[in-house]
């Protein structure tokens, strides 16, 4: 786990729109929600709306991005403060969800998010610990601190064998 001195990050991704099918934007029902998601030397994530807002159920939509980089915070997270810890983890898998409500006007808010790790450590001794270690992992989670909504927690711990 990096400690030290404050540093300044910077991320930068390119969205481009893909669904254009002739007429632009001239109706909602009129145009495709595809785009791409790039980053230099990475593949191409394709993007869509949720299938409830006219969205391509094969195309990974923003929520499910927002999902995905909470889980994938919070297990970096989680394997960094193990390692400092002394916990073997030798597996960890977690099934993330999220509520979101939209509003008559056409907004809409995360509401919370349900993190459920399932985490195998090497050996008994090292569950209690390694129970413990969640907290400490959320408190760190870069994406989960930016968050204005809960973010709760419902792990399982065992030991591998």
């Amino acid at each position: 786990m990096v400690i030290g001195r404050a540093k300044q990050h910077h991320y930068e991704v390119r969205v481009r729109w893909t669904g254009n099918t002739g007429e632009g934007t001239g109706s909602y029902r009129g145009y495709e929600r595809s785009h791409d998601v790039a980053a230099d030397g990475k593949p191409t994530i394709p993007g869509s709306a949720d299938p409830g807002f006219r969205g391509d159920p094969a195309r990974w939509n923003p929520e499910e991005l927002l999902v995905a980089s909470l889980s994938q915070c919070q297990m970096l997270s989680y394997l960094a403060v193990a390692a400092a810890s002394e916990v073997v983890v030798v597996d960890y898998a977690d099934t993330a969800t999220a509520e979101m409500v939209t509003h008559p006007d056409g907004s809409g808010e995360f509401t919370s998010a349900t993190l459920r790790p399932a985490v195998t450590v090497a050996s008994p001794d090292m569950v209690e610990t390694a129970r413990g270690l969640h907290d400490r992992a959320s408190e760190l989670c870069f994406v989960a601190r930016s968050l204005d909504f809960p973010v709760h927690h419902e792990p399982t711990v065992r030991a591998a064998g």
